[in-house]
């Protein structure tokens, strides 16, 4: 019985991220959904991001957490529309979440939209919001090894930035072990290590975004 209901809910949340992409690609809007552990650096990167991306492409943010709009505060500092969904207690964004935030937002000026999901290595894996493309933040105080322990969320991510390398000669973080356990289960990840709060290695992820954009639009 309890499958059943998991996977009513599945398909219920899979139909309405359906009706969401055919939106976002009608306006041509490109849509990320960032994925990570609490404390990875989503919110830090994405202060970072909007500070090159919003001089050449219309920005929001959606910003999921659990409680609090302590991130969403932070993010609207830079300019960007920002949008708070707080979850009260579940542990990722579902995608009836994402369209009713979509009342707020006026696509037709929108080129990009962050969606900054729930501090979580499991759970958001599982549920698609409409988006094109899924990051997944790795950081390297949480240890080489989550691509082997959690490698739903590697496999469905289209790129994986690994963050705070500016750490890497105090921890024990083995960079190639961790790229190599990501890229065998997902072997067309792209890769990116930079760190967010110091700005190292920051351009070939925004150049990456951008090219990402400009494909939507031309695709459109």
């Amino acid at each position: 019985m309890q499958i059943q209901v998991v996977r009513k809910i599945l398909e219920d949340n899979e139909e309405t991220a359906k009706r969401l992409r055919g939106t976002f690609r009608d306006y041509r809007t490109l849509v990320l959904n960032l994925m990570s552990s609490p404390g990875a650096g989503k919110t830090s990167l994405l202060e970072a991001t909007l500070g090159v991306l919003q001089r050449s492409f219309h920005t929001a943010v959606i910003e999921g957490d659990i409680n609090t709009t302590r991130d969403a505060e932070r993010i609207a500092a830079t300019g960007a529309q920002t949008l708070q969904i707080n979850t009260d207690g579940a542990c990722h964004l579902d995608s009836a979440m994402v369209l009713q935030a979509l009342e707020h937002l006026d696509l037709t000026r929108l080129d990009l939209l962050f969606i900054e999901n729930v501090g979580n290595l499991v759970c958001p894996a599982a549920f698609e919001l409409g988006e094109d493309l899924t990051v997944t933040l790795l950081s390297v105080p949480e240890g080489d090894d989550k691509p082997e322990k959690y490698p739903a969320m590697f496999a469905k991510s289209h790129a994986l930035v690994l963050n705070k390398t500016d750490l890497l000669p105090y921890l024990s973080f083995d960079v190639e072990r961790a790229q190599k356990a990501a890229r065998a289960v997902n072997k067309d990840l792209e890769f990116f290590s930079l760190s967010a709060t110091q700005g190292e290695g920051l351009e070939h992820w925004t150049q990456w975004v951008q090219d990402r954009v400009r494909d939507k639009k031309e695709a459109g």
